[in-house]
């Protein structure tokens, strides 16, 4: 899995930032990506990047603000018009299929592949029954405390059968072929010989699937701690620097300070900034960046077309110097 930035800026595009989008990327499923929040202009980033429209499989809304919602009858639109045709699942609050139905109609827009909306009612927290549901992932979302009805969402990855131990099962002469995936799925199998072959016996331990939060806008609030616990990557805005806590409050935003006393009260892994303020540039950045490492550690402030490789926690820690981007860690 990968985290692609379409959009790091915060209220309104700038020079450097255009407003709220980020996508998942799937790379083990030919590139397939969600996509949360579709600001203003969201498509055209989308040109500049290596995602493609025809892949994207579900969007996911936090609110209903303009800067994380007004690229997506457009988007949508283009996706039609390229000719895909395979389903578009929609989340996100209430109030989001009216606005998309209001814009087609006006417009004399229609569709060309199907889609449905998924109005959010209520938490769907951790442990509990999911949002959405597959064979490789679940989903979760709580509401936070923004202004608008504002939603944040836990992206976990089920857990991989471990390997097979193949060269074992050459040595005792099993050969290769179904019996293979039988003993991996934890069957028992007996041989044409009579022996008994037990799954478990020669699986190695589950492959930890990893975890992503990304949080809509939002002041300090225990659902934001709730959704990021043991999160491998936690993605939370930061509006403004520590000494406008005041400012950050009064508008429903949070601080570098404040998101990275969240990711450290749910012991994330890696704690990534967005949504900035465009009053802040190259040295307010680095500020930026310092303040919430100083409380949680590994942290990183987002840029556009910016990636971020989630690397599972048994294998090598990801680092800043092996991401892709424009962005330059100090």
């Amino acid at each position: 899995m990968e985290l692609q930035f379409l959009g790091t800026g915060a209220g309104m595009p700038s020079s450097r930032r255009n407003v709220t989008s980020i996508a998942l990327r799937f790379t083990d499923r030919k590139s397939a990506f969600w996509m949360f929040d579709c600001g203003e202009g969201t498509q055209h980033q989308l040109l500049r990047s290596p995602l493609k429209l025809s892949k994207l499989e579900k969007v996911f809304i936090t609110h209903l603000h303009g800067d994380h919602l007004y690229g997506l009858p457009g988007l949508l639109n283009t996706r039609s018009n390229q000719g895909a045709v395979t389903p578009l699942e929609i989340y996100g609050p209430k109030g989001l299929k009216t606005f998309l139905d209001t814009v087609f109609r006006l417009s004399g827009t229609h569709l060309g592949f199907p889609w449905h909306v998924t109005e959010i009612g209520g938490d769907f927290p951790p442990g509990g029954p999911a949002l959405f549901e597959d064979e490789t992932h679940r989903v979760y979302c709580a509401k936070l405390n923004h202004r608008l009805e504002c939603y944040g969402f836990r992206i976990e990855e089920k857990d991989k059968p471990g390997r097979l131990d193949e060269q074992r099962l050459k040595q005792l002469n099993v050969p290769p072929g179904p019996i293979y995936g039988r003993l991996k799925r934890g069957e028992t199998v007996e041989l044409e010989d009579g022996r008994v072959l037990h799954g478990p016996d020669f699986v190695g331990e589950p492959i930890r699937g990893r975890t992503v939060t990304i949080l809509g806008d939002t002041r300090p609030c225990s659902n934001a701690e709730r959704l990021a616990r043991h999160a491998d990557v936690l993605v939370h805005e930061a509006t403004f620097m520590g000494d406008m806590l005041d400012e950050a409050l009064q508008y429903g935003h949070s601080t570098s300070v404040t998101a990275a006393e969240t990711a450290a009260k749910a012991n994330c892994r890696t704690l990534i900034l967005t949504h900035i303020s465009s009053r802040y540039q190259d040295e307010d950045i680095d500020r930026l960046r310092k303040e919430a490492r100083a409380i949680a550690g590994d942290v990183h402030v987002a840029e556009d077309f910016w990636s971020w490789p989630i690397e599972r926690r048994n294998g090598s820690a990801a680092s800043g110097s092996s991401c892709h981007g424009t962005i330059v860690e100090k």
